[in-house]
Parts: C-alpha cells; structure tokens; sequence
C-alpha cells in the first residue's frame, strides 16, 4: 500500500495517480499541507490541520466575521459521507470488488 498516494479512477476515463501535495492536487489541500510532495504526512500533521482550521472558524466566529471560504474541516455531514463511503467499500469488497453505488 501508499498511504501518499490515491488512484482516481473514475468510469470511462483512464486512471490517474494523485500524490499529495502533488501536480493536480486540489488548492485546498495544497493550501493545509505542511510538509513538501514526496514526504509522508502522518498522524501528528492531519490532526495539527483539523486543529487549525478549527482554530481559524473559531477566531472569525468571535470577531464578528464570516469564516473564510478556504478555511475548511469536517463537520457532521462529512462524518456521516465518511461512515458511508467505508462501508460501500466493505460491501465491493465483500462481493468480488464490484462498483458499489454511494
């Protein structure tokens, strides 16, 4: 397994390999990213993230102004997509590695 690596393989388009901090990787994770593309993000720097972003809703929150828009982390929603997504893989996984719809 990479842990620093996803393959993005979306139906009827070729597969991409997409690296952390990488060329292609989304502003916003690029934006919270601490360490440079081809050095492993652990478990210390997801959770130093969460932490700040949380940190940075709370500040706006308390001066009166909106969050900004590139300040992100998961809420309950995300919590739930979270769960879901897990167990579709379990049930691809279960049947012989089928397309499970989420």
């Amino acid at each position: 397994e990479e842990p620093n690596t996803l393959w993005h393989a979306p139906l009827g388009e070729p597969h991409r390999r997409l690296t952390r901090n990488g060329p292609g990787a989304h502003p916003a994770g690029t934006r919270v990213s601490r360490i440079p593309a081809g050095h492993p993000e652990g478990y210390l720097e997801g959770f130093a993230t969460l932490y700040a972003e949380a940190a940075a809703a709370i500040r706006a929150r308390r001066a009166g102004a909106a969050v900004p828009p590139e300040v992100t982390f998961p809420g309950v929603a995300e919590g739930v997509a979270g769960v879901a997504f897990v167990d579709a893989c379990v049930r691809s996984s279960r049947d012989g590695g089928v397309w499970v719809a989420l």
